[in-house]
């Protein structure tokens, strides 16, 4: 097992982005939690990239480890052992299944202290989260309280404020998990385009196959627990995608059947 351990705020100058360089390296992560003798290994020796503007969905069973690894990208803990790095500098965005806004801000303030923390001067933050607001279509919502906001809504204003920190990685963990099928569809394709106009990199994670399906360029299949890249799929299918379309209907069927394969696997241990 290797034992170097970088996260993405610890990597240094020579990781810079070159021709060709990921968006997102992950070598040979390992993650375990708890003391020795009671240690649980919840990720093993995983080895992803992710391209410039690329969109990947990581799939699996609950409790397989695709939120502790996004959590491990995000710099929000440290691998066991292996490398993660985030070559063009700077943390990756991530945006929550819960909104996280603050209640007692507009949905224009809540934008604007993420532009405060990224040190945007005072001018030029209204007119850039009303800018953000625009760009995830919520014109004129910007003086909106969390309250009067709709579910659709307050996640459309989480994504604005994850895109306000201006990085080059998305970092998505179920984001529409707790909203109703209409909205999530809603959403899908609202992503889809913010994505392909911002070229930003994203990864998202889900349980949900057809979700990922509609919305990915490729699918990684995490083992169950510890987690494993079990196989990977391109998403050859044009965008945009409806999440009834025959292709999409077509894959998740395969996907599915991976998947149920790797919980039969894991109950018989």
């Amino acid at each position: 097992m290797a034992t170097a351990v970088r996260t993405t705020e610890q990597h240094s100058a020579d990781t810079a982005v070159a021709d060709g360089a990921p968006a997102v390296r992950i070598d040979h992560v390992h993650k375990v939690f708890g003391r020795p003798g009671a240690a649980q290994a919840v990720l093993d020796d995983i080895t992803l990239d992710v391209r410039p503007g690329e969109f990947v969905c990581l799939l699996g069973a609950s409790g397989c480890g695709k939120s502790t690894l996004l959590n491990l990208v995000a710099g929000l803990d440290r691998p066991t052992a292996g490398t993660i790095t985030v070559p063009g500098g700077g943390r990756p965005a991530l945006m929550f299944q819960e909104h996280a806004l603050f209640p007692w801000l507009t949905a224009g303030k809540n934008i604007e202290l993420a532009l405060r923390l990224r040190g945007v001067p005072r001018a030029e933050r209204r007119p850039e989260a009303e800018r953000l607001l625009s760009l995830v279509r919520l014109d004129g919502s910007y003086g909106k309280r969390v309250h009067e906001l709709s579910g659709g809504m307050r996640q459309r204003v989480a994504l604005a404020r994850a895109l306000a920190q201006d990085s080059n990685v998305l970092l998505m963990d179920e984001p529409f998990a707790a909203l109703d099928a209409i909205t999530r569809d809603v959403l899908h394709g609202e992503l889809t385009r913010i994505w392909a106009e911002t070229g930003v990199s994203v990864l998202f994670v889900t349980h949900n196959v057809r979700e990922a399906v509609r919305l990915a360029e490729r699918v990684v299949l995490l083992t169950s627990r510890p987690g494993r890249v079990a196989r990977e799929w391109a998403v050859d299918i044009p965008q945009p995608r409806r999440i009834e379309d025959a292709a999409v209907a077509e894959l998740s069927i395969e996907i599915t059947e991976e998947l149920r394969g790797e919980i039969r696997r894991h109950g018989q241990h």
